[in-house]
């Protein structure tokens, strides 16, 4: 059980409630695990009175679906009272395991199917939740954030429209640029970069890492990545080094500009353990580019950490570079969908969220500070002086 004596000096904004839509089930009912478990466990003389009704429950998950239509069209539709609660919804807007039938054919959800399943739900809670959190940990639109040119700004407009729907806070992870909260002034925007969650992965996983600034490396694979390599690099007092894309800027390829080579600006990395550390793995090419240049460079190892692995040309790549001796690890969360061939990789470990999100649940329905748990220095120095000890660290939160 967490430590959180000092929770409950405030009551509970409402009743708790839970909606995981189909995208995010595995992910919520962890997070709903951890929640009852806790509660269950908490002593507090107030639970008994009418300020903690409905408080220690065996599940704070509640019922809601989105049927379709044979013609593709959808309704949601919730099935418990929602009235008076603190309610909070999970999507996974990158979910494409999940398919629905239209005219007959099977179609994969795309990230807009979930993002209208979430409004769908938000719309059938009718106003009657006394506050309603979006958790979304891959921000929808995320990569597009911004102009380059008559462009549309579709992650700004999302934000706009859900708030506008009634959503009073967002949480989000790791968002590709953070700024884009700045459509939403006036509502609540989290995101939470899952640090000690990575670093926690690491060591339970490598026994014999050393974390001297002499045998190990945090990179940045670009410039868009610099700010999280370098609290990285600070909270484990190692050095911070970083590539830079040289782009084809006369050329667009799958709506890009190609990479025409990766630049390295550091100290030598010879014979050192380096981390990469990046918001997404998208196809994986970019993050494998830049592994391979730094073998090149006689590093030892090269462990690849990352928020979101979306694969998405598939996990030959990765195979290819765990064997040529290229990669050690790839480390990311479970906050989007993983495939069981992803899981059953040896060279693939898991950076566990679900505690860490009921941690925040359990907090902001109290009304309570999060600043201690979203600042995660204190913590990640205890797991490092533990790992220094024994070489390696007990599975908490």
């Amino acid at each position: 059980m967490p430590k959180d004596s000092h929770l409950l000096s405030t009551i509970p904004v409402g009743p708790l409630g839970i909606i995981a839509l189909q995208s995010c089930t595995p992910l919520g009912e962890r997070v709903d695990y951890y929640l009852s478990k806790w509660r269950a466990e908490r002593q507090n003389a107030e639970k008994d009175t009418i300020a903690f009704n409905g408080y220690e429950k065996d599940s704070y998950l509640l019922n809601a679906k989105c049927p379709r239509f044979a013609s593709g069209e959808a309704k949601g539709e919730i099935t418990e009272s929602v009235r008076g609660h603190d309610l909070y919804i999970m999507v996974d807007v990158t979910n494409y395991s999940i398919e629905y039938s239209m005219y007959g054919m099977k179609c994969p959800m795309s990230p807009d199917d979930h993002y209208s399943d979430l409004k769908r739900i938000i719309a059938a809670a009718c106003g009657k939740a006394r506050k309603i959190t979006v958790i979304m940990p891959f921000l929808y639109e995320s990569r597009q954030h911004k102009r380059s040119g008559r462009e549309s700004l579709d992650c700004a407009m999302g934000l706009q429209e859900l708030a506008s729907m009634g959503v009073d806070n967002i949480i989000t992870f790791d968002a590709h640029d953070p700024r884009v909260q700045m459509a939403i002034p006036r509502h609540g925007f989290e995101n939470i970069r899952p640090t000690y969650q990575f670093l926690k992965a690491l060591l339970m996983s490598t026994p014999d890492l050393d974390l001297s600034k002499e045998h190990l490396m945090v990179i940045s694979p670009d410039e868009g990545a610099m700010n999280r390599a370098i609290y990285f690099a600070n909270v484990l007092g190692v050095d911070v080094g970083m590539f830079y894309k040289r782009r084809d800027y006369s050329k667009i390829v799958n709506g890009r500009n190609p990479i025409v080579a990766h630049e390295f600006l550091g100290d030598s990395v010879e014979g050192k353990d380096v981390i990469i550390i990046d918001d997404m793995i998208s196809s994986g090419e970019s993050m494998l580019d830049v592994a391979k240049q730094l073998k090149n460079r006689k590093a030892k190892r090269v462990f690849c950490v990352s928020t979101f692995g979306l694969f998405t040309a598939g996990l030959e790549l990765f195979d290819n570079a765990k064997k040529e001796g290229i990669i050690e690890k790839v480390i990311t969360t479970n906050l989007t969908y993983r495939t069981e061939e992803l899981l059953s990789r040896d060279w693939y470990i898991t950076a566990d969220m679900s505690k860490y999100i009921a941690l925040l649940i359990d907090h902001l329905n109290h009304d309570a500070s999060i600043s201690e748990i979203l600042d995660p220095s204190d913590r990640i120095q205890d797991r490092i002086a533990e790992y220094r000890k024994s070489h390696t660290i007990r599975e908490n939160y």
